[in-house]
């Protein structure tokens, strides 16, 4: 798979001032031009949609909807448009956790500007970058178990980790149903299937899962 002639991105970031650094760096790259921009995951799913860039710069946590969940829906929905996920963290599970989603690439927020040069370009050629941050023992225990047996989370439907994350975000079963456009009965019926499925019957417990499992971070 060839670089298109000029690629096309799209900054998915629920910070202004991040996404305005991105926008800074990325006018001075030839051949790199930003055509939209997100500051959470359901609008980066409209804005894909709408768009279709050549590569997403995804962040992980953002509200509404998270940039894992935002990615794997990318993945199947645009297979053209690669997404490369922009990160705090270093650590194995975060990168596991994207790679699984399907991500093309992971880059550290830390991380030199070149690098994020080199992970846009890789991901529009069609190949996988991971950030020089992400050590070789990081790399090799998540190609180690990349194909290991699907966690709790990664069981759930798509519509169960949209109602985990909005539970986990303080809203309601009315504001779930007003969020994802369904029924209040509908987005109570979700609630107690994903109750069910991950065996925690009360929202402090599905909000503390959530945080482990990176949905949401702590401040959410």
């Amino acid at each position: 798979m060839s670089a298109p002639a000029r690629v096309r991105i799209m900054l998915a970031d629920d910070h202004k001032l991040f996404r305005a650094g991105i926008f800074a760096l990325v006018q001075t790259l030839r051949g790199i031009e930003i055509v939209a921009e997100a500051a959470d995951g359901r609008e980066a799913l409209r804005l894909v949609a709408a768009h279709r860039p050549d590569v997403v710069l995804m962040d992980v946590m953002m509200p509404n909807l998270n940039g894992l969940d935002a990615a794997a829906r990318i993945a199947r929905a645009f297979p053209r448009t690669r997404v490369v996920i922009v990160s705090m963290n270093a650590d194995e599970d975060s990168v596991l956790k994207s790679l699984r989603a399907g991500a093309a690439g992971y880059v550290v927020k830390t991380a030199d500007p070149a690098e994020l040069e080199l992970a846009i370009r890789a991901a529009a050629r069609g190949e996988r970058f991971l950030s020089s941050a992400v050590s070789q023992h990081v790399v090799a225990a998540c190609l180690k178990r990349v194909d290991r047996e699907q966690t709790s989370l990664e069981r759930l439907t798509p519509r169960q980790r949209d109602v985990l994350q909005l539970i986990a975000e303080g809203h309601t079963t009315k504001e779930i149903a007003a969020r994802l456009d369904i029924s209040a009965k509908t987005a109570e019926s979700y609630r107690g299937e994903l109750m069910k499925a991950l065996e925690i019957h009360d929202v402090a417990s599905l909000t503390r899962y959530a945080i482990r499992a990176g949905l949401v971070s702590v401040d959410s």
